[in-house]
Parts: structure tokens; C-alpha cells; sequence
């Protein structure tokens, strides 16, 4: 039987030898994905004829990058909706697609689709064992706050469901708590119950109930974290009387999931006891500060992802985790897996990402951030790009960059509309800082905020708020009003905890002040916004 460390071991061994060899990696994956899909008709369009197999890969590399366009999601809608539409030749793929994940954003009003394959969930299965090996994870079991939704069909009949509803429900999801020998404490019932609330109750009821065998706490994204722990300040005295009777709430009516988590637990009056005197004092004299160590022991850390719009809720997270380590997740998305996190030890804040040069095919487009209003591009871009796109063999340090991705899913050049910096190289691969989505910006006319600049400034009204009064800022959105004149910025606050009207203008005024555009600061001036 493998050992945990020995299995760590050659995961890492193998990350080591293909970041030391990324160029080359990166030209074999290149060619893999076009030897995988030379019949699709979209790259039969910009290839023709010509045999990749008989070519060297210096030479399929110049040619792909020479022949085929760059593109955004809109131009691979069409193709993307005539799989959804049942059309089974191989337009993307040679292999018909038979499954949709939903991205971020719509095309054209539409919800927006990319292709998802076995590839997919076998490349988050060897993410995951890289995830293990790099936090010298020995096994356990781990309060996982994961969802998974509904899956529907396309007109055509294909799945379509969000990427880790699809990962949830493959067989590599299982196998990837087999490989890590970590195990998630909710049975699938929960995780795919579907509504939010009851599947919050069972995953903490549960997370409870097994405290003394988690090994750490986990979720997709630090505020669906920040959220479940909010969840149980409210509801803890509930979920104690459950433990002590071995019982469900009548708030659960879902049966497969009742039915799934009353086979799992006993009534157990001595840890609800333990639990009840923990959370009377986390409640009346702490202000729920060190939830997690103190009701779960044996947790070592905390993982999620932690960085780009998930900044805002590391503070809250950190009041919950007390003293222990948060490690932030790796570097997904919906279209490809792109960088895994190889210093696990370090704040969320200063992570970045180690690309792995097998997943896909990475390009990045450099970007130079405008200076004034004479240097936007025609489109109205948040950037200034310089053609033409590198390969990973040509990044240079403390540039930033939009992700370009190739895949076995049948996306080519694609656009991911990520901006990152690179901050350095773990051998011979780039790694990458997140920094935010392209083009997810306040804008009304010349002015332009990023989702960065609104972080920023919400952060710093939040503490003003925190200072002057009892309350606490839960979570924010925000949008740009252009149906009133002068347009305006509309930031939404959700808060815990009373403030007067006075204080709340004060964190208008704060916000305001901070935005550092330019374009912002002479609309405002001249009372355009």
C-alpha cells in the first residue's frame, strides 16, 4: 500500500521535471491537443490540410500561432451553440462533446458555455494530488463547504451544469479522495441537495459531528467559508440539539439528504455539551474570534481560494481561523486548470501560481495600463496590449499579461480575460499573481475603476465603519448607473450590526475620495458622475 508521503513524492517529481523542461512541455502539450483535434472543422478553417503529425515541434508551434486568430468567447459562440443544439460532427473536437460547463458572464444575453471533457476532471484530479503533496497533507477527513447544482439540458440534450457540479458528479471526484486519502465529512446527498441553507446546516451538523477526525476546513471560494460560519453563529444552538439526539431538523425536507445524514450520525450528548459551552463563550466573550481551532481541534488549516475578488473576506476569515494557516487555493477556471500553488505557506495576499505546462497550451498578451485618456484604445480598453502574444518561454518579470489558453476541449487561442502579473518562475515556469478579470470595471464614460480599485476602496471605508461603529461590512456589490444623468456609481453594502446615517456618509465620502482614476477624478470634478 502507498504511503502518503511516498505518493507526495512522485507527484512532486514529476511537477519538478516538467517545470524544469515547461518550454518543451508546453510544445508537446501543444502538440497532443492538435494532434487530439486536426479533424474538428474549426481548426481544419485556419490549418487547411496540413499534416501535423509530419511536423517538428518548433515548426507547429509557428505555424499554429502564425494561422490561427486569437479570439473571445463571442467568437466561438456559434460553433459552441451548434454543439448545444445536438450537432454531432467535430466542429471543436474530433471526439463529440456531450457536455457543457457554464462559465462566468453571457454572450449576447445568452449564458455563456465552453466544453467540458474527461480532460477536465482529470486534470483537477492531478491538481488536487499536487495540492496534497505541497501542503504534506496525510490524510483525514475535511469539513468541505462544496455545492453542487443542478444540472440541466441544452436544446440539443447535453449536460450542462456549472465545472464543479460536473466534477462533483464524475468518478474522478472520488477518486481524488482516494488518492489524497482525504475524505469530505458530507455524503453526495448533501452536496448535491441543491438548496443552499439545508445543504449549510448538514455540512456544519456533520463537520461536527466528525470534529475530532477533520483534518482541515475547505471550500471553493474563502466567502462561501465566511458565509457557512455566519450560518452557524446564527443556528449553532439548533445544530447542538441535533447532535445530543441523534436527530435532523425539520428545516431539512429534502428526504435523500435526511435520509443520508441520519445514517451517519448517533446521538451524542457529551460533544454537544463540549460544543454548546465552546460556542456560548465564542458568542459572549470573543465575538466568535478562533471558531475554528476551538471547534475542531485537530484542523491544521484552512484552504480555499483567497485571492482576486475573494480578498475582501480573508479579514473575516482570519478573525474565524484565529491563528491558523490560511492556504489559498489553486489557479482555476471554467475553460482549463492553469497554476497550482507551490508555497502553501505563505498569506494569501503574496500567493502566486506555478503554471503547469501540461494542462493547456498558455499564452499571455502583455498589457500596459493607460496613463490618460489619449492612450484608451478604440474599443474603450482598459489596457493598452502589445502584440503579439508570447508563449510561456517569452514572459518577462513584473509584467502583467491576459491568459491566452489552448485546450483539449476544443478552445484555440482563447481569451480567458484574466489579467496577471508574473512574479517570478519555479524553474523554468512562469509563476503567476492573480490580479483581476478584464474589462470587470465601473465605468460611466472616460472614468475607469477595476474590481481591484473598488476592492481597495471598500476595504478602507469597511475599517472607517468598523472604527466609528458596532457594525461590520458582510459582503458588497456593486453596479454603474447610466440610466440616471450624470451616471453613478451604485455599491451596495450588506451590514451587520447598527450605524447611523451620519456614519454611513462619512463611508460614502471615504469611497469616494479613494477612487485614484483619473478619468474618475475629472468627471467628479466636473460632475459628470
Amino acid at each position: 500500500m502507498e504511503t502518503a508521503e511516498a505518493g507526495h513524492a512522485d507527484v512532486i517529481g514529476w511537477f519538478e521535471h516538467v517545470s524544469e523542461n515547461a518550454c518543451k512541455a508546453q510544445r508537446e502539450t501543444l502538440r497532443r491537443i492538435l494532434e487530439l483535434n486536426c479533424g474538428a472543422d474549426y481548426l481544419r478553417k485556419w490549418l487547411g490540410s496540413v499534416d501535423v503529425k509530419e511536423m517538428d515541434d518548433n515548426s507547429l508551434e509557428t505555424l499554429f500561432t502564425s494561422l490561427v486568430p486569437i479570439v473571445s468567447h463571442a467568437d466561438m459562440d456559434p460553433y459552441i451553440q451548434r454543439i448545444a443544439n445536438g450537432e454531432t460532427s467535430p466542429l471543436l473536437t474530433q471526439e463529440p462533446i456531450t457536455v457543457l460547463s457554464l462559465s462566468s458572464g453571457t454572450t449576447e444575453g445568452r449564458q455563456k458555455y465552453v466544453p467540458f471533457t474527461c480532460q477536465i476532471t482529470q486534470a483537477i484530479l492531478q491538481m488536487s494530488r499536487l495540492s496534497a503533496a505541497y501542503t504534506s497533507r496525510e490524510g483525514g477527513m475535511i469539513l468541505e463547504f462544496i455545492y453542487a447544482a443542478k444540472v440541466f439540458k441544452t436544446p440539443g440534450g447535453l449536460d450542462v451544469g456549472t465545472a464543479t457540479t460536473l466534477y462533483y458528479a464524475s468518478k474522478e471526484f472520488k477518486t481524488k479522495q482516494e488518492a489524497t486519502k482525504s475524505f469530505t465529512c458530507s455524503p453526495q446527498e448533501v452536496i448535491s441537495g441543491g438548496d443552499f441553507v439545508q445543504c449549510t446546516y448538514c455540512h456544519l451538523l456533520l463537520g461536527l459531528h466528525f470534529s475530532s477526525q477533520v483534518d482541515f476546513v475547505a471550500s471553493g471560494f474563502a466567502y462561501t467559508i465566511v458565509q457557512a460560519f455566519s450560518f452557524l453563529e446564527e443556528n449553532w444552538r439548533e445544530i447542538c440539539a441535533d447532535i445530543k439526539e441523534g436527530n435532523l431538523s425539520s428545516r431539512i425536507t429534502l428526504p435523500n439528504m435526511r435520509t443520508a445524514v441520519l445514517a451517519l450520525i448517533r446521538p451524542n450528548p457529551s460533544l454537544a455539551s463540549q460544543i454548546e459551552e465552546i460556542c456560548m463563550e465564542l458568542e459572549s466573550n470573543l465575538g466568535w474570534f478562533g471558531l475554528i481551532p476551538k471547534l475542531w481541534r485537530n484542523a491544521k488549516y484552512v484552504s480555499s481560494i483567497m485571492t482576486g475578488s475573494m480578498l475582501p473576506y480573508l479579514k473575516k476569515l482570519r478573525h474565524y481561523a484565529g491563528g491558523l494557516p490560511l492556504v489559498s487555493g489553486n489557479y482555476v477556471s471554467s475553460e482549463s486548470l492553469i497554476g497550482v500553488n507551490v508555497d502553501p505557506q505563505l498569506p494569501p495576499e503574496d500567493v502566486s501560481f506555478a503554471v503547469v505546462p501540461t494542462f493547456s497550451y498558455f499564452e499571455f498578451i502583455p498589457l500596459h495600463r493607460q496613463q490618460n485618456q489619449q492612450d484608451m484604445t478604440s474599443d474603450g480598453g482598459d489596457f493598452v496590449e502589445e502584440k503579439p502574444a508570447v508563449p510561456l518561454s517569452q514572459v518577462k518579470l513584473g509584467q502583467e499579461y491576459e491568459v491566452v489558453l489552448t485546450t483539449f476541449t476544443g478552445l484555440y487561442r482563447y481569451r480567458l480575460g484574466d489579467v496577471v502579473e508574473l512574479t517570478g518562475f519555479h524553474n523554468g515556469t512562469p509563476k503567476i499573481s492573480f490580479i483581476y478579470r478584464r474589462k470587470l470595471i465601473l465605468n460611466i464614460n472616460i472614468d475607469k475603476n477595476t474590481e481591484k480599485d473598488l476592492q481597495g476602496v471598500v476595504d478602507k471605508a469597511s475599517q472607517l465603519l468598523s472604527q466609528t461603529t458596532q457594525a461590520e461590512v458582510v459582503d458588497f456589490t456593486s453596479h454603474a448607473d447610466v440610466k440616471v444623468s450624470p451616471g453613478r456609481y451604485v455599491i451596495y453594502w450588506e451590514i451587520r450590526g447598527e450605524a447611523e446615517d451620519r456614519a454611513l456618509e462619512e463611508c460614502c465620502r471615504k469611497i469616494d475620495a479613494g477612487f485614484m482614476d483619473h478619468g474618475y477624478v475629472v468627471s467628479r470634478r466636473m460632475k459628470s458622475i
